[in-house]
Formats: structure tokens, sequence, C-alpha cells
């Protein structure tokens, strides 16, 4: 059953692929790693000439700021994150424009807060923009607005932000690229007995359970437990997801092509759905 539905991966037209900032730099410096970004954009531009339809949600501002600015250590306070999210955003932004282009393809940047998607209006709004972008073919580039955002309006990850961003836009697919091969029994960073679980038809609460909400990087944010919660956004909303390692971003054609990489859960569209619900009870 699970080999049937890798296969069905093949088909797939709306695609977000979120991608970590443990994944973006260099694990010894925190500084961006472009020769993996640039492999990441050449990708993305390939699905999109296949015809697919493709959002990018990358974290990343805060550790180019932190590059750009020359602060090697991991800020505390929210008005310090803030500031670096500004600079690095728009360095981020600067290296993905010039990337695409490489390419002939067109990024945008969106920027959102959990407070822009729980008004219906800006919700609505952001929803066009998203059908107008993807309708000229453009990429858009999705990341929380740190600077402004607050403990209060925080998606907390872009973990759940790219569920949210898959539900909001109808995608059929939604990639985690993590740190870690997909989803464990526990934590495989400290138990090297973790069982590897390859593909999850149901999320129950034991499966639940198992997330830990804890993250091995010193410039990432989301552990299992917010992937769980992104996984649950997601196959609510009708959307496959799949966990991968982003080590290595050539995972994301091995996925598309059915290959069995990482933990897909299976989409099980929720009638009783609400993403409003998500956004003001789950989080």
């Amino acid at each position: 059953m699970e080999k049937d539905e890798r296969m069905c991966l093949r088909d797939k037209k709306r695609i977000v692929v979120k991608i970590g900032s443990s994944s973006l730099t260099h694990p010894e410096t925190g500084s961006l790693n472009l020769l993996k970004i640039e492999k990441l954009i050449r990708i993305l531009c390939d699905l999109r000439g296949e015809g697919r339809e493709v959002v990018l949600v990358s974290s990343g501002a805060i550790a180019a700021g932190r590059q750009a600015l020359g602060i090697t250590h991991r800020p505390d306070s929210i008005s310090q994150k803030q500031a670096l999210a500004a600079v690095g955003q728009a360095r981020l932004m600067m290296v993905y424009q010039k990337l695409f282009s490489e390419y002939n393809c067109m990024a945008a940047q969106v920027l959102l807060t959990k407070d822009t998607m729980i008004h219906e209006v800006s919700r609505y709004n952001a929803q066009n923009t998203f059908e107008e972008l993807l309708g000229l073919g453009v990429i858009p580039v999705v990341n929380e607005n740190d600077t402004v955002s607050t403990h209060e309006i925080r998606f907390g990850d872009n973990d759940r932000l790219s569920a949210i961003v898959a539900a909001l836009i109808g995608a059929d697919l939604l990639v985690l690229l993590s740190d870690i091969d997909g989803l464990y029994s526990d934590d495989p960073h400290r138990n090297p007995d973790a069982a590897f679980i390859s593909y999850v038809e149901e999320i129950t609460q034991e499966l639940l359970d198992m997330g830990k909400d804890s993250s091995s990087s010193s410039v990432g944010t989301g552990g299992m437990a917010a992937k769980l919660a992104a996984a649950r956004i997601a196959t609510d909303s009708g959307s496959d997801m799949v966990i991968a390692n982003g080590d290595d971003v050539e995972v994301i054609p091995a996925i598309m092509g059915g290959r069995q990489v990482g933990t897909l859960f299976k989409a099980h569209e929720n009638q009783d759905f609400d993403l409003m619900d998500y956004l003001n009870y789950r989080y």
C-alpha cells in the first residue's frame, strides 16, 4: 500500500517545500551554505519547468542577519531577533532572487504573521496573492515576518507555518526538509534503538505523544512535536506530507519520483477541518 501511495506523489501539482535554518547553513559557522541553496533553487525551478506549482517556505533570515553582522551567538531577546531578521531577510531574498534568475525563474517574497491569518480579510487577501503569483508562474518564498511578530502572534516555527500555507492554498503535497531522516519512535540523536517509521496512515494521539519539542540545531526552532502538529494540519486539509532529511536536497526529486525516502503522512481530508480552529486553539 505504501508503495502505491509513494508512486502517487509523482502526480502532485501544487507543492510546498519547507527548509529550515539548519539545512541552509554551515554547521560550523552558521553562515549561509550557498552551494546547497543554489542546488535547492535549481531543483525547485526544475519542478516548475515540469508544470508544477511550487511554494518555498524558508527559514534563515536570522541566521543570515547573524552572518551579515558578525554575531556568532544565538540571540536571546525578541528585539535582537527582530533586528537580525530585518537585516537577514533582505540579504536572504537578495540571494534567492539572484539564484532564481540564474534559472530563468521569478521569485516573490511573502511575509506572514499569525495575525494576518486570523483575520478573515487579510487571510483572503493572502490566499488571492498566492493564487495570482502561482498563476503567473512565480515561486513565492514565504517566511514569518519576524520583525513585527511578538510572542502572542507568532506561528512559532516554520513547520507549522508551511502546513498552514499548504492548507491555505490547497496544496497536494508538503515536504518538510529537516535535520532528521523522518519520524522515529524516539529521538534518534539520543536513542540509537529508535525505530524509523516510514509511513503514517493516520495521526493518532499515541503518535502525537512521541513528539518531543526539541531541536538539535543552534539555528533551528522546530522539533518533532512541531512537525507532527504540521502533519496534522496538512493531512486534515487534504495534503500529503513527507518529512525528509534536508542534508542533501536531491531528496526532493527522489520524493517526487516515488522513492521510499523520509516519512510519508497520508492525507485524510477532514470534512470538519477549519484553519481558524488550529490558529485559535491548537497553538
